[in-house]
């Protein structure tokens, strides 16, 4: 297995934990703001669409009209980026949050298959916001896995809290 199957490999696993703990919560649950954790499930799907463009789409290839036109990216950012859930309850739907992960999942995976092992170590596409960890295009996808299992964590944490725990196939 070489470095592009294994980050695809990685990806498609981590955005595989993020849908089984996203997909069983009821959507009207979604806009639950628990105070010891101050986030929502729609807060934190809106942060993924958008975290999944910058770390594996736009920082590696470039912004993708595709995806511009499918998906409010700028709304999105001003809603799920540096800002608080309460400030984005009501601005968005459920079944449209899920529709555009979905999609953005997909083209996230589409762009790191077509990437050769060259490309993994040249220097990012230059942004407006540079970004925080990353430096080459696989350390910016690196990156991704980890920040989006870092939100898995939070999805867990919000789910046991406005629904149930998960049981991971256990009952």
């Amino acid at each position: 297995m070489n470095q592009i199957e294994l980050l695809v490999k990685q990806t498609e696993s981590a955005y595989d934990w993020a849908y089984k703990l996203i997909e069983p919560i009821p959507e009207e649950k979604w806009n639950i703001i628990p105070e010891v954790v101050e986030s929502s499930v729609s807060w934190q799907v809106g942060h993924l669409v958008i975290s999944y463009y910058y770390h594996t789409i736009m920082v590696t290839v470039g912004h993708q009209m595709d995806i511009l036109q499918q998906i409010p990216i700028k709304d999105y950012s001003q809603l799920f980026h540096n800002t608080f859930a309460h400030q984005s309850v009501g601005k968005t739907k459920a079944k449209d949050l899920k529709k555009h992960l979905k999609l953005m999942e997909q083209k996230s995976i589409s762009v790191i298959q077509s990437l050769s092992l060259d490309e993994l170590e040249k220097p990012l596409v230059p942004t407006p916001m540079p970004h925080p960890i990353a430096k080459t295009k696989f350390e910016a996808i690196d990156w991704n896995i980890k920040h989006t299992m870092w939100h898995c964590g939070q999805l867990g944490i919000l789910k046991r809290i406005v629904d149930e725990r998960y049981d991971f196939g256990l009952r």
